[in-house]
């Protein structure tokens, strides 16, 4: 028998037991990674000991004294502990706790006990007692614990990704992220374990690609990490994503800024922009603001006509998403790019007049009349026309539509089978015209309303 010093008096006072075993679970972990075997095994056997079990090479007391493991420093696979401290204050945390620990492998058995420091005998640190290897044959390290409750051994289990019921909604070269899980809160995992809890984020996270900063953050600390070590990665994972799984969650909260319950992902603007871009590259949809959408109905109703979904954005966000581009290179629809898809999409076919039924064209040549009627053609109409068509594709289909850039006015065919029909529809096109207003705005109501009056004020007088 020898004993190895671990020079450890007393530290980590707010480490519990099921600290401890964290760091415990995190080694087996990490070594199964490191070797390929089979999985680890959590376990309590007849004695009411349980055991924390890997198949790999064996721990040994030289394990004690790294500062840092290169060999997980350099492995490319996701390894939980680099820095060699945790199994140490483990160790110490088990002791202050009472719980009996015995550490067997091919290489020896080690315990632990206080005792007085080589040299100073009034100094009492904590040792590890190393025994030789057990006489039957061993593969791995077998951790025994004695003096702990299921219960403890769950809350360690719980604190690794492993052990969870979070599912993995996407993974990107920074991480993954996770669906929230039963516990309610959302969690941050760094390469698999637990380092924070939170109940303001949408989503939970599993960081695989580390700052600095956090490399520095867990050389002593494994748990309650603060966001500002961590949000950097988490936002940088959110931009790296490109599923609707991802993106449909986000941009529902998004439309929860005007209840003020919204989760904090989407505070971050260029994440909430990207999830429109991704959700815009996914479905058809078309972005407004609450504004817009009390302002320009006659949209709203033309674009789910065509079987788009209204996505209500704040200002930032809309402002953010403004001439912004998808990740097909499509133009991200909002407001304004809807209006030109939607115009873009008129195929018109026009007839000349001559080329009319004569009671298409007598109903069409009523035209200056019922502008005499209303005070006069409008002075920035240059004409009136007839289409064979509208639009083309499935969709929403206009009777009439004023361009104003061309400055006409444009009347579909079939509104000539009737003069009331031909009467109503100029007349709409005309309060365009007139007010510059759209559909269902009060400046277009009130413009038609007028037109209507001067129409009836002029029949009386006929």
């Amino acid at each position: 028998m020898s004993t190895f010093d671990l020079n450890i008096e007393k530290i980590l006072e707010h480490w519990t037991v099921a600290d401890a075993i964290r760091e415990i679970i995190a080694n087996a972990l990490d070594e199964q990674a490191l070797t390929g075997t089979q999985d680890v095994e959590i376990f309590e056997d007849e004695r009411g000991t349980w055991h924390v079990r890997d198949f790999g090479r064996g721990l040994s007391y030289e394990h004690l004294t790294q500062n840092e493991s290169q060999e997980k420093l350099n492995s490319k696979k996701p390894i939980i502990g680099k820095f060699g401290v945790g199994l140490k204050d483990a160790l110490a945390t088990l002791h202050r706790h009472g719980v009996e620990i015995s550490i067997r492998s091919p290489h020896g058995t080690i315990t632990t006990s206080m005792r007085s420091k080589h040299g100073f005998e009034s100094v009492h640190t904590l040792h590890a007692v190393i025994t030789p290897p057990p006489g039957e044959e061993l593969r791995g390290t077998d951790v025994a614990l004695r003096g702990v409750t299921r219960e403890t051994i769950d809350e360690a289990k719980q604190r690794f990704l492993r052990y969870s019921d979070e599912t993995v909604l996407e993974a990107t070269r920074y991480g993954q992220v996770l669906g929230r899980g039963s516990r309610g809160k959302a969690r941050i995992y760094i390469h698999g374990v637990l380092v924070a809890e939170e109940d303001g984020l949408l989503f939970s996270y599993n960081i695989t690609d580390l700052t600095a900063p956090m490399r520095k953050a867990l050389n002593r600390e494994r748990h309650n990490l603060g966001r500002s070590v961590y949000s950097d990665r988490v936002k940088q994972i959110l931009l790296d994503c490109t599923s609707a799984e991802v993106a449909n969650p986000l941009v529902e909260d998004l439309q929860r800024f005007k209840t003020g319950d919204q989760h904090d992902e989407v505070d971050w603007i260029d994440v909430a922009a990207h999830a429109c871009k991704l959700l815009n590259a996914a479905e058809k949809v078309v972005f407004m603001t609450a504004d817009q959408l009390s302002r320009y109905p006659d949209a709203t109703d033309r674009a789910r006509h065509d079987g788009y979904r209204i996505v209500v954005v704040s200002d930032k966000v809309a402002s953010k998403i403004r001439d912004a581009r998808d990740a097909t290179g499509a133009p991200v629809r909002d407001l304004a790019v809807f209006e030109r898809e939607w115009n873009e999409s008129f195929e018109l076919r026009f007839v000349a007049p001559e080329q009319l039924a004569p009671e298409e064209r007598r109903i069409f040549e009523m035209h200056p009349d019922l502008f005499r009627a209303i005070g006069g053609r409008p002075r920035n109409v240059r004409e009136v026309v007839v289409s064979e068509t509208m639009r083309l594709e499935k969709g929403f289909e206009a009777a009439g539509l004023w361009q104003a850039q061309e400055k006409r006015i444009v009347i579909k065919r079939s509104e000539l089978r009737d003069a009331a029909r031909f009467a109503g529809t100029l007349l709409h096109e005309a309060a365009h015209a007139r007010s510059g207003a759209t559909d269902c705005t009060r400046d277009f109501e009130d413009e038609l309303t007028r037109l209507l009056g001067l129409l009836g004020r002029a029949c009386v007088s006929a």
